[in-house]
């Protein structure tokens, strides 16, 4: 009955995905329709559903929704690029290594990929198109580059591996997350710069350059808002879940009251946005929690993970197995519904290597980072390409090369630990 259940849960589930479902469905039906058939308590769905929403940490996530959708559409994402471009100046490849910088900036006010990679998409392609850089590695370039959004603090994705694993907080996964993203921007600076220099990319200045202390006065405004944020959850001024509203009040005088550029009309479809990304995200992790409780209770979960634990005792090679796994997975879900239907099998794997679970979380968000632009998913890339105007397949050649400077990256930490704990221990998280 048990390997029936686990089959139907598990193959339910991926033929509905197949079938192109809905994922927050997909999961709702295969879960309900597990409990229902093996009767494990249909009466208890509605409860369940309630339980996997009602988190305080999760207030935290609507609110950095809003809060980066704020400050895109205040002009912030402009001034960033005008302050970068005046530090990296006219060379060849410089418009790319904005792009990567301003959208790291980004980040760490978001902490979503998608908006990051569009925020900066909308801004930069134009430009770097009028330098001489092909459609298909701007939108290349910053896909990739978004994807550090979900790595550097407030990662939303850290705050829903948070509440699936109780034993990594939300402090200790903002700090380890730091280096990892700073490191994964560093390496993609690498293949743009000689990709550009190969191919004889932008070096010609595009207009009037702006002067450095003009143009950082321009976006200190945006630039202190990754310092309020972690700044604030250092110190012990606010919680997580506090400084989103915080910076959600801080983006909202700076558009409305410094820049004037958030009138009461841009303001309205801002707020719009942000509750339809909200709701999706709340009714996947809602949908998810009823998979779980079919999978936990019918012992789904169990059946997978010891199939895993038994294929090799080895802990590098489990790690490879890991990584490949995840790497598969990013490249067909998002980020958040693999967390929700991975982390109930994976979790008695990372106990019984005995790793950490703040340093999993950081391997397992840099592995679901490189899915955001690596096809056929690619939610990044698809973004970046809409507004490109190029196609998919057009960017094949130059993913690749941002593929490889981010997976080196990840075999770096996945075999240095200290490079992702180190930071947390040093805070004191640890």
């Amino acid at each position: 009955m048990i390997l029936q259940g686990s089959l139907l849960l598990l193959g339910g589930l991926f033929a509905l995905l197949v079938l192109g479902t809905p994922v927050a469905v997909a999961l709702g039906l295969s879960g309900a329709a597990v409990i229902g058939l093996a009767q494990l308590g249909i009466m208890a769905l509605p409860t369940n559903t309630y339980t996997g929403i009602a988190k305080y940490p999760l207030i935290a996530l609507p609110m950095f929704v809003l809060a980066g959708l704020i400050f895109e559409r205040a002009g912030v994402a402009l001034r960033l690029v005008r302050f970068a471009s005046a530090l990296v100046g006219p060379r060849r490849g410089g418009l790319g290594v904005v792009a990567i910088l301003v959208c790291m900036i980004l980040g760490g006010i978001s902490g979503s990929g998608p908006a990051d990679a569009a925020a900066v998409a909308m801004v930069m392609i134009p430009g770097m198109v009028r330098q001489g850089y092909p459609r298909a590695f701007a939108a290349s370039v910053i896909a990739a580059a978004g994807s550090t959004a979900i790595l550097i603090p407030p990662s939303i994705a850290f705050i829903v591996y948070s509440v699936l694993v109780p034993s990594a907080s939300v402090p200790a996964l903002f700090a380890a997350g730091l280096l990892p993203g700073l490191l994964a921007g560093a390496a993609l600076i690498v293949p743009t710069l000689v990709l550009a220099r190969r191919h004889g990319f932008g070096g010609a200045p595009d207009g009037e350059q702006p002067g450095v202390w003009q143009s950082f006065r321009e976006a200190s405004w945006g630039l202190l808002a990754p310092v309020i944020i972690l700044g604030g959850l250092r110190s012990g001024l606010f919680t997580p879940t506090e400084a989103a509203v915080v910076v959600v009040v801080y983006g909202l005088a700076v558009g409305g009251l410094v820049y004037r550029t958030l009138t009461w009309a841009v303001l309205y479809r801002v707020l719009v946005e942000s509750a339809e990304i909200s709701a999706i995200v709340m009714l996947i992790i809602a949908t998810a929690t009823v998979f779980a409780h079919a999978g936990s209770t019918l012992g789904s979960f169990d059946i997978f993970a010891q199939g895993l634990i038994g294929l090799t005792g080895n802990e590098t090679v489990m790690l490879l197995v890991l990584n490949v796994i995840l790497l598969v997975a990013g490249m067909l879900l998002d980020a958040i519904s693999i967390f929700l239907i991975f982390m109930p099998i994976l979790t008695p794997v990372m106990q019984t290597f005995g790793w950490d679970p703040v340093w999993f979380g950081v391997i397992m968000t840099l592995n679901l980072a490189i899915g955001q632009f690596t096809p056929p998913l690619a939610v990044n890339l698809m973004v970046t390409a809409r507004i490109g105007r190029t196609t998919i397949e057009a960017t094949l050649p130059w993913i690749l090369w941002m593929m490889a400077a981010m997976l080196a990256v990840l075999l770096l930490l996945t075999f240095c630990p200290g490079l992702v704990i180190g930071l947390p221990r040093l805070l004191g998280y640890r």
